[in-house]
Order: C-alpha cells, then sequence, then structure tokens
C-alpha cells in the first residue's frame, strides 16, 4: 500500500503547472505589438483588459475589438549525457473580444471575454521523462463586465467583475520499463517456486531467464500511464483600476486583478497500458487498477496580478509607455488533490512555496501616417518557481521578449492589427527526484531546459 500511495505523490506533482507558464499575455494585437503594455494608456474596449480606468476616456460611442494569438512554442531538455529531447506541442491561441459603448461622457460600460490563463506542452509519451510529464493543457475562460466612470478631467476609475472556468488535461507515465524489468526475474521465480513447490532459492538461474526471456519490456517505451481530465467550477474575482493624467503628455494608471481559485471537484482519472506480455500487464494492473476511472480533486490559482503603468507622449505622433507587473504567486503555498473513494492517505498537500515575480514592458508606438502605426517593445518576465521545485512541466524560467506590430486602417473606423513576439528562456537545469512504486527506492531525473516561442497576432476593430 505505501508503494501504491508514493505513486499518487508522483500523479499529482505533474499537476504542478509552473508560475509564468500558465499566465497568458497576449489578449491585445495592438499591445502585444508594443511589449503587451497599456495600465497607463487609454486603450478604449481593449482597457478593460490592462485597467478598466482607461475605458473611461473612450471618446467614441461604441468600440469593438477581436484578437487572436497563435502560441508556437518548443521546449528542450537536455541530459546529462547530451542527448536532447524536444517537445511536439501543439500551437495554443489565446484570444479576447471586446466591446464598450457610452453611456454618458464620462460613464462608460462594456465586456470582454478572453483566456487571462492557459498552458500546452507534449514532451511525447515515450521521452525519458515521462514519468514526471508526457502532455499537459490547461485553459482558463473568464467573462468580465466592466463599468468606468471619470470623476475629474484628467482622474477615472473602473471596475470589473470576472467569471472566469477552465479545464486540465494531463498525462504523464506512471512507471518507467526499467522498473518493472528490474523485478521480472524475482516474480517468475516466485511463481515458478509455487508451481514446483520448491523453495524459490533452488530455482535454477537460467529456468528463471529462460521463462523471463518474452517478459522483458522495451526501455524506450512507457509502459503504464494516467488521463487526468476535468473542469474547474465557475469562479468569481474582480478587476479594478484608477487613470489620472498628470498633463497632457504624461498619464499614470495603476490595476489590481483579484486571485481566483479554480476547483477541480470531479475530474476524470483513467490509466493505459503500453505492456505487449500479459502476465506481466496483469502484474502491474494489480498495483495500479485502484486509480483507473476514479475521480480526483483538485485546486489552482489564478492568482492576483497587480500593475502599475505610465505612457509619455513627446509629441503627437509618439508614445512611448512602461509598466511594472507583480504576479502574486506567494499565494501558491501547496497543492491539493484528492481520489475519491480512497482512504485518507492518498490525499497530497505537496509544498510548492512559489514567489511573487515581476514583469517589466517597455514600448513604442509611432503614427507614420494617418493610417499606419507601427509600434516595438521588450518584455522581461521573471519566473516565481524555486530552484526546488524546477520540473518539465511547462519549464518555469525567466523570458525576455522583443516585440513588434502595426496596425493600418483601410477607414478611419476599421483597424488591422498584426503583431510578433519572439520567447527567449532563460535555460535552466532541473533536478526531479521520484519514487519507484515497485522497489520504494528514490530515483533522480536531472536534465537542462530550455524554451523559446514565436507568437504572431491578428486583430480587429471597429468604432464609432
Amino acid at each position: 500500500m505505501k508503494k501504491l500511495i508514493l505513486s499518487v505523490a508522483a500523479i499529482a506533482t505533474s499537476l504542478t503547472m509552473t508560475g509564468e507558464g500558465y499566465q497568458v499575455n497576449t489578449l491585445s494585437t495592438k499591445q502585444e505589438g508594443m511589449g503587451h503594455v497599456g495600465t497607463g494608456m487609454k486603450l478604449g474596449a481593449e482597457s478593460m483588459i490592462f485597467n478598466p480606468a482607461g475605458m473611461a476616456f473612450m471618446d467614441k460611442t461604441v468600440d469593438l475589438s477581436a484578437n487572436v494569438s497563435g502560441i508556437i512554442s518548443e521546449a528542450t531538455a537536455t541530459l546529462p549525457d547530451g542527448s536532447k529531447y524536444e517537445t511536439s506541442s501543439d500551437v495554443s491561441t489565446p484570444f479576447a473580444i471586446s466591446g464598450a459603448f457610452s453611456i454618458y461622457d464620462n460613464l462608460k460600460a462594456g465586456v470582454t471575454i478572453n483566456t487571462p490563463y492557459g498552458s500546452g506542452i507534449d514532451w511525447t509519451d515515450n521521452w525519458p521523462g515521462a514519468i514526471l510529464n508526457q502532455s499537459v493543457k490547461l485553459q482558463v475562460f473568464n467573462i468580465q463586465p466592466t463599468v468606468a466612470y471619470r470623476i475629474l478631467p484628467n482622474l477615472s476609475v473602473g471596475a470589473g467583475l470576472m467569471i472566469a472556468w477552465g479545464n486540465i488535461d494531463l498525462n504523464k507515465g506512471l512507471i518507467n520499463a526499467s522498473a518493472i524489468n528490474a523485478v521480472i526475474p524475482g516474480a517468475v521465480r516466485q511463481q515458478l517456486a509455487q508451481q514446483s513447490g520448491l523453495p524459490a532459492e533452488a530455482i535454477p538461474a537460467d529456468m528463471v531467464e529462460q521463462y523471463a526471456a518474452g517478459m522483458y519490456l522495451d526501455e524506450e517505451i512507457t509502459p503504464a500511464s494516467v488521463n487526468l481530465n476535468g473542469t474547474a467550477e465557475i469562479a468569481v474575482g474582480f478587476n479594478v483600476g484608477a487613470m489620472w493624467d498628470i498633463n497632457e503628455k504624461i498619464t499614470v494608471g495603476v490595476s489590481y486583478r483579484s486571485k481566483m481559485d479554480m476547483k477541480v471537484k470531479a475530474g476524470d482519472a483513467a490509466l493505459t497500458y503500453n505492456i505487449p506480455n500479459e502476465t506481466v500487464r496483469n502484474m502491474v494492473k494489480a498495483k495500479l487498477n485502484v486509480l483507473d476511472n476514479t475521480n480526483f480533486s483538485a485546486q489552482l490559482p489564478a492568482v492576483s496580478v497587480l500593475s502599475f503603468g505610465i505612457s509619455y507622449r513627446p509629441i503627437d505622433k509618439l508614445t512611448l509607455a512602461f509598466d511594472a507587473q507583480m504576479s502574486g504567486w506567494s499565494d501558491y503555498e501547496e497543492l491539493n488533490i484528492d481520489f475519491v473513494g480512497l482512504e485518507a492517505p492518498f490525499d497530497q498537500h505537496l509544498t510548492k512555496n512559489y514567489s511573487d515575480s515581476w514583469a517589466f514592458r517597455l514600448g513604442a508606438q509611432y503614427a507614420l501616417t494617418d493610417r499606419f502605426d507601427v509600434r516595438t517593445g521588450f518584455i522581461v518576465d521573471t519566473t516565481p518557481v524555486d530552484e526546488n521545485y524546477f520540473n518539465p512541466e511547462t519549464p518555469g524560467m525567466t523570458r525576455l521578449e522583443p516585440c513588434a506590430g502595426f496596425s493600418f486602417r483601410p477607414t478611419p473606423r476599421v483597424s488591422i492589427d498584426l503583431a510578433f513576439t519572439y520567447v527567449a528562456g532563460v535555460a535552466r537545469e532541473g533536478s526531479n527526484s521520484y519514487r519507484n512504486f515497485l522497489s520504494g527506492q528514490t530515483e533522480t531525473f536531472k536534465a537542462k531546459y530550455d524554451v523559446n516561442a514565436f507568437i504572431p497576432a491578428i486583430g480587429l476593430s471597429y468604432s464609432f
């Protein structure tokens, strides 16, 4: 029983998504082109994403926008022997749709639908670290109705109600082939002893090897895996902000997005086996099948975000902006997971001890003509993940992100926007210990991880 509990702990560990790995910051094509700044900028309907107070300065009757990005990412794990393994991940497509309208000159309202959190990585089923993670997909959807009010000509406030839900789909190996191969001779010896009535030590080694020869597994194949799939219940939070025009050239803003706990109360666990030999397959099933078709519950935080921003317009055609954003990952102290119907020892309370992290964003926008704007920006996004908890789920590392983009307005009311971001992770080493549930021994998987991504985005906006 103790060995089986240790295998469940390995499953729970694989649910720990790294901090910045599932926080999405590509929700506006215009702003992505200039480093995803916006806390101190007046962005019309898209202010609901960055700082709801900015919407109060909207000078249109109606403002509509839609944006979608394609995150094309690749992670590489280099093992101590020099061998390299790359992910084979699908393209993630975070999006945002926003609409705002004027009630009075100083009172605006709107709603935005977006994906503020999400992640996807696929290391494939049979890479050497499969027992830590094979693949994972996480997505959080958010609807935010918002109001903004301009208290003074140069001062505004705004607030929105966030209503969020999401889903998680995770696959990981439960045990590697070498662990099973190591116990096959002993299992065969015991079986032959029972059949013959002889003591186990009296069974000749060559006889054991003869019977065991067809049972050994290909050590490059993951023999048993688990899929955890669940939908989080609706969570509610809030987004508030304030904006102040210091003068005609400088605007400052602050916004706060509250924490929401994404709770999966009845997720589904399902096991799969890749073991050709029926005797060996049944031996492994006897240890693991207690988890098959079992429900689980878990909880992950959609953490709080505090942003400060300033924009500066030295000339009419040029806007410079800077944002500093703190994500409250210190709220992620532990991961709790329970398997429904199994006794209490299966419940897991795993320490995470993440730290609050900062992202610094710098951007510029220049109007080349009345119809054509160009943008550029740069982001430094620091990791919240403690080195003791670094892992391959979505490798957490500080990232450097240059950005560029432009907008073309075929008519004064319509804007077509394109943006591009390149993400370069600062390579980081990880060492993960796990228990072999058959032997009870602690084993270690070491690798150096690197991550890069290319993120194109397209947007369309219309106002009148």
